[in-house]
């Protein structure tokens, strides 16, 4: 599947204007051997623990992406051992308005992995957070069921697909 965010923005100009596709703005840094991914949004707000992370990530991904907003919280949400459940769990990938950690050993993950930075220090592993709720990111909003395209260039979100469905149900680009 490949598919750029530039032309998605070049095609669907007209969405973009509307506000019905958005760029999430900032600098994103990418940490997982995968350097694109896209998928349907899973939202959930998550400052200082990762308990409900694991919980989702245990669960099948089906090609989705979670979208997380640590808020100020500077502790790592993400690892190696949360990533790498996600990539056999069939995420699509794990964006991360936040901190990860284990940097070297998500590089080896096949798994699109974008968070705003890095921190040593793991978070609590108790359950907290709230699932499913729309986040402001940025100033930009991010709901559940939203579709998230990402890759070198940027982060897009839709409110509907932008690459047609295959047999399988997937999603493929253009």
């Amino acid at each position: 599947m490949t598919f750029s965010t530039a032309d998605l923005c070049d095609r669907h100009a007209p969405m973009l204007i509307a506000g019905d596709v958005r760029v999430l703005p900032g600098k994103w840094a990418w940490f997982g051997a995968a350097r694109r991914c896209h998928g349907e949004v899973v939202t959930l707000r998550a400052e200082g623990c990762n308990g409900e992370i694991r919980t989702l990530l245990r669960d099948a991904g089906h090609g989705r992406v979670l979208v997380i907003d640590a808020g100020l919280n500077p502790l790592a949400l993400l690892g190696d051992n949360l990533a790498a459940l996600a990539g056999r769990n069939g995420w699509a990938g794990v964006v991360i308005n936040g901190n990860l950690r284990d940097t070297q050993a998500l590089a080896r993950i096949r798994l699109g992995i974008l968070a705003t930075g890095c921190w040593p220090v793991r978070s609590n592993n108790e359950n907290g957070g709230i699932l499913q709720e729309t986040l402001n990111i940025r100033g930009i909003e991010v709901s559940p069921g939203d579709w998230l395209y990402a890759d070198e260039d940027g982060v897009l979100l839709s409110r509907t697909a932008l690459v047609p469905a295959t047999e399988d149900g997937r999603r493929s680009a253009p």
